[in-house]
């Protein structure tokens, strides 16, 4: 993931066949209500940079503090360390194994890139995926960046900026960003590899399917922020896919939110998507799009989706029409996942961080 963002001072996150089902709208009035947000209660707080966590049926948490390299327990108002490691994000549990991703490197080059385990005695294990990305690069012969500039213009670009914006392939880059456990298998959002892995217990890696990109066109405030030659202004730019979250709906299609790749506010419109994976075939297929920085969603058991949107300040619901409507407001939500009919969201993850529970009507 050589994402243009990479570029930019506000970024935190480091051949599919595609069949559009829905894109975003305000829910029909003849349609299915959609849920509303109920009572709010503060599961956990003073986190820092809770951007992924799982919650278990009792209501115990594993958190990700990714900014400071923690992943905590919270149980009962009680806090335990479990592990200390970089950029630790991608955090699932099942049966009290804890699974997360941890990152070393910055935004250009990454140095070591793993899945981690934690089984309840205690014993972690890890499974290597930079090897594996510099093994196989799913996304190798993908086409991203300005695909069409005339070559007077790509030579009027810096050249520390030609491997971000000129045409190029997926790089060696992974980012295990998020992750679901299963009975025999844990699939992987990995933002840097702009797919959606396979782990098997063995630890052996497949490729289960490359997001498709997005793409925008090149305005003259963008060229003037980044220092690119106006000649680039009225061409299409293509963003490599940022997996950011992976869930398993009831219909047994993998779900999985991804950043656009560009710049992920609303700058150059909300392109965050939500995509459904068929995890057999590796089909594609984009079930709604329009999201400020969509970094993880949840799926409840009766198909409705929930997305938190990073740099919308809001968590928006998907009703099972594939209409898209504001569920809650809150400030920087990133992580988020259902239990025991409560949708639990990390928010304020910029700042104080917090996890809250949130009852639906």
């Amino acid at each position: 993931m050589r994402r243009f963002t990479a570029l930019a001072t506000t970024v935190i996150l480091t051949g599919v066949a595609l069949t559009a089902i829905a894109s975003p709208a305000v829910a029909a009035p003849n349609g299915p209500k959609p849920p509303s947000p109920g009572d709010t209660v503060t599961q956990a707080e003073h986190l820092v940079g809770p951007l992924t966590f799982d919650v278990t049926p009792n209501g115990t948490l594993y958190v990700g503090q990714d900014f400071a390299g923690l992943l905590t327990k919270i149980s009962g108002g009680a806090s335990e360390m479990l592990a200390t490691g970089p950029g630790i994000a991608a955090v699932s549990t099942l049966d009290g194994v804890v699974t997360w991703g941890e990152r070393e490197g910055d935004m250009e080059q990454v140095l070591a890139s793993r899945l981690m385990q934690r089984a309840a005695d205690g014993t972690v294990t890890s499974v290597d995926v930079l090897a594996w990305e510099q093994a196989n690069n799913p996304d190798a012969d993908a086409e991203y960046g300005f695909r069409d500039l005339p070559a007077e213009c790509l030579a009027q670009i810096p050249p520390f900026l030609l491997p971000f914006v000129g045409p190029h392939g997926g790089a060696i880059d992974t980012h295990v960003y998020g992750s679901l456990m299963l009975k025999d298998v844990t699939y992987v959002a990995d933002a840097g590899a702009n797919a959606v892995l396979a782990v098997d217990s063995a630890g052996s890696i497949t490729t289960v399917a490359v997001l498709p990109p997005s793409s925008f066109i090149a305005n003259e405030a963008l060229a003037a922020s980044f220092g690119l030659p106006l000649c680039v202004v009225g061409h299409e730019f293509v963003t490599e896919p940022v997996p950011t979250d992976v869930e398993m709906g009831n219909d047994g299609w993998l779900y999985v939110t991804s950043l656009p790749g560009g710049p992920e506010d609303a700058s150059l419109g909300a392109n965050g998507s939500v995509y459904r994976v068929n995890p057999t075939t590796g089909e594609v297929q984009l079930y709604a799009t329009g999201f400020a920085g969509a970094s993880g969603l949840a799926v409840a058991p009766n198909g409705t989706v929930f997305v938190a949107e990073l740099f919308g300040d809001r968590v928006s619901v998907i009703t099972k029409r594939g209409e898209v409507s504001t569920f809650a407001e809150l400030t920087s939500p990133a992580g988020i996942e259902w239990q025991r009919g409560r949708l639990y969201v990390s928010t304020d993850v910029f700042g104080d961080g917090r996890v809250v529970s949130i009852g639906l009507r």
